[in-house]
């Protein structure tokens, strides 16, 4: 700016009139950028908040949701291991599945393999493998254990006079009772001798 405007500007006194307005016109500027930054702050706030928080809940579904994964998996595996053993006849279910679950893990592809110290081996191998190596898991080949007859017990043969044996009842009739009494009498004979 050159010295004549400069000269115009100040007056008498000494006072620069360009400065003193551009002060007071920095000062309220200033003023109302302060009036309006806590607006600004406190809205920035309330959204770092919000995506902290929204942060944080998809975290949280993404674990659940992984657990979920793993327990799905878990529930499968433990199933076809369980039918696969059914299917080779183990009768003590719940006893060989303890004794195998830990040895059968789903490879990267997907597929449930037995971890052996000669490496994996399909499932239903190994576990064809462990049953017939543990036939005790396997249901009895020869029935009943000493004293056991060959011959069934014959049903008793009821007379055919009878008597329902479900109508015995307390107050019944002297004539109904003697007939029951002889009714279990006679079929005890029959049990006993048939032994």
């Amino acid at each position: 700016m050159d010295e004549s405007k400069h000269e115009q500007v100040t007056t008498g006194r000494g006072v620069d009139f360009r400065n003193l307005i551009q002060e007071a016109v920095r000062e309220f500027v200033n003023l109302e950028q302060s009036k309006s930054e806590p607006a600004y702050k406190i809205e920035l706030e309330e959204e770092r908040r919000r995506r902290e928080q929204l942060e944080r809940r998809m975290n949280e579904l993404v674990e659940e949701n992984r657990r979920s994964r793993l327990i799905a998996e878990e529930a499968e595996r433990s199933s076809a291991i369980r039918s696969e053993l059914q299917r080779l006849g183990v009768q003590k279910l719940d006893l060989a599945f303890r004794a195998v679950k830990d040895d059968i893990q789903r490879s990267e592809d997907g597929r449930l393999v037995a971890k052996t110290t000669t490496g994996d081996l399909p499932v239903k191998e190994y576990l064809t493998n462990f049953v017939n190596e543990n036939p005790e898991l396997l249901p009895a080949r020869i029935t009943g254990g000493s004293g056991a007859t060959n011959n069934p017990k014959a049903p008793v043969a009821s007379s055919g006079v009878g008597f329902d044996i479900d109508k015995i009842r307390p107050g019944m009739p002297k004539e109904d009772l003697e007939r029951a009494r002889q009714e279990i009498s006679r079929i005890a004979q029959q049990i006993n001798s048939s032994r």
